[in-house]
């Protein structure tokens, strides 16, 4: 039976929906999630497909705004092959249950750009891997005092304006988010004509005090890069961009989101415990993964660097400076709620469902809600990925966890 007429139901599972874990059946049908009274009233149907999850967790696909390569690709570096690494790595994401993805390029030449953004065109999800929501474009409009990892030679200012980043990126087309330094001049107008663009706007790798980032948030800036990370440290006296989580100074309807790394080396869990205690609402978990995700320790690159993993931790090579995380989403999730002592359901929303309000695709995913894409990931009760599934296809089976059970449960029944 042709996939966009089959019907399937999914039972004995826990869905996440509504911010509680419910017990109830999820029902797909041409890549998307129905509303099953339709189908017993209207068209009296049982479904065609019934899979028995055996009491696991259904929840979101996990949506990661921050991921800069893995498996040995850098998307900042790899230019020549770079449609052959996006595809490995889309691939390779759907062992951790990440069904979306905005593949993260740090501070390059123009020519970079120029050459890469045209090759990451944004792309439905499947069997081939996660669904590509556009390039996250990290600088080059950073400050170099804050660079972490970021070439100095390459970083830019906003010398004709808006034109300066048009010139510099090339296009816009496949660009979802660019993380700026809200203090640079003529920050402010950048900011408004990309919010303009429906291209949301990051604040980081910064020098701004709480106003610099509270006049970016009022001309439409929504996100903060990796919170704590490559930004001045709070102080009670100016908290910096850390001050956007609590501050009135912003219009009310606006709620400011952060990504924040829960790998366990880039932010103290008590810093992850501070985050979340204080604004859980904004809270996103990115993995800012980087070529070496998936890879044993040794040297590698990132954007125009090389790099070092040694001790679990990477590092630009022969020095001590953080360059990015290797630990994947699942691992950030289960690490995040240990460390924060947080809901099961909290850890997943912040995952899937704050993510994809940030980007403003909450209607498409990070929801299990009627109509939504059939985007999820099935999980036992320590947070492991069973199964990912994309339009309601099942994408990726975990076969060392034999308590699925996800394929030999089929059940075909012929009714047409």
């Amino acid at each position: 039976m042709p996939s966009e007429r089959r019907l399937t139901q999914f039972r004995n599972c826990r869905l996440l929906r509504n911010h509680q874990l419910v017990r109830d059946d999820l029902w797909v049908r041409n890549g998307k999630i129905i509303d099953p009274e339709k189908i017993f009233f209207d068209e009296k149907r049982q479904a065609h497909v019934q899979i028995d999850c055996n009491g696991a967790i259904l929840a979101p696909g996990f949506i990661d705004l921050q991921i800069n390569g893995g498996y040995g690709v850098d998307f900042s570096y790899d230019i020549a092959t770079v449609e052959q690494g996006v595809s490995k790595v889309s691939k390779g994401l759907l062992t951790h249950g990440v069904t979306s993805f905005c593949p993260t390029l740090v501070t390059s030449p123009p020519e970079t750009y120029h050459t890469v953004l045209p090759k990451i065109s944004k792309k439905p999800g499947g069997h081939h891997g996660a669904t590509i929501l556009g390039c996250h474009v990290e600088g080059p409009f950073i400050n170099s005092i804050k660079k972490g990892a970021h070439p100095q030679e390459c970083i830019k200012e906003f010398e004709n304006g808006f034109q300066t980043l048009l010139d510099v990126y090339g296009s816009l087309d496949n660009i979802c988010i660019v993380t700026l330094a809200p203090e640079k001049e003529g920050a402010s107008d950048v900011i408004r004509q990309l919010s303009n663009r429906g291209i949301t706007v990051s604040v980081g790798h910064s020098m701004a005090n709480l106003r610099d980032g509270e006049v970016a948030v009022q001309h439409g800036a929504k996100l903060i890069t990796h919170l704590f990370n490559a930004m001045l440290p709070f102080h009670h006296r100016d908290p910096g961009l850390v001050g956007l989580l609590t501050t009135d100074n912003i219009p009310l309807d606006t709620l400011v989101y952060f990504g924040i790394i829960s790998d366990g080396v880039h932010t103290h869990p008590a810093a992850l415990r501070i985050a979340y205690k204080t604004h859980p609402d904004g809270l996103i978990l990115v993995t800012d993964a980087i070529s070496a995700m998936g890879l044993t320790e040794g040297r590698h690159r990132i954007g125009q660097m090389d790099i070092e993993v040694r001790g679990g931790r990477a590092y630009i090579a022969n020095t001590d400076t953080l360059c990015g995380s290797i630990a994947p989403m699942d691992e950030c999730i289960r690490f995040f709620k240990k460390a924060s002592d947080c809901s099961i359901v909290y850890a997943l929303e912040a995952a899937s469902l704050h993510p994809a309000k940030c980007i403003g695709i909450e209607k498409q995913k990070g929801v299990l809600e009627y109509g939504a894409d059939a985007d999820f990931v099935v999980l036992d009760d320590s947070l492991n990925v069973l199964s990912t599934w994309i339009a309601g296809d099942c994408v990726y089976e975990n076969v060392a966890k034999p308590t699925s059970q996800l394929n030999s449960n089929y059940r075909t029944n012929n009714i047409v």
